[in-house]
């Protein structure tokens, strides 16, 4: 990353000790390395993010491609983009027909029935 040799840091070193004392040195170094880790962990997650947007975006071309194909005689890669898609697309679904099935119990959840104020 950076080209600072072994002298350099020692240079670093011994004017940072000058310059905050033994007592204030330790906290400004742990400081300076959670920055950096903030500083790498927010790239590291840009990062991810924008594999994923290119990702989708390669998938909604084959898509499109496949689409204009009227999805016949697909190439294998573009028939993997479609199943990724469909298979995608089944995940989300799948955990709101869960909520969206009716109680085990036998409980009513009619918008009908308001709760009762007892005086």
């Amino acid at each position: 990353m950076f080209d600072i040799g072994f002298w350099e840091l020692v240079v670093i070193a011994v004017v940072g000790l000058l310059v905050l004392g033994p007592e204030r040195l330790p906290v400004a170094i742990r400081t300076v390395s959670r920055l950096f880790k903030t500083v790498r962990d927010t790239a590291n997650a840009v990062k991810t993010e924008l594999s994923q947007e290119l990702r989708m975006d390669e998938l909604h071309r084959d898509l499109k491609k496949a689409e204009q194909l009227n999805m016949k005689t697909l190439s294998p890669e573009l028939q993997e983009s479609v199943d990724q898609l469909k298979e995608a697309a089944a995940s989300v679904t799948r955990p709101y027909e869960k909520k969206a099935a009716p109680n085990d119990e036998g409980e009513q959840t009619s918008s009908s029935q308001a709760p009762q104020d007892k005086p």
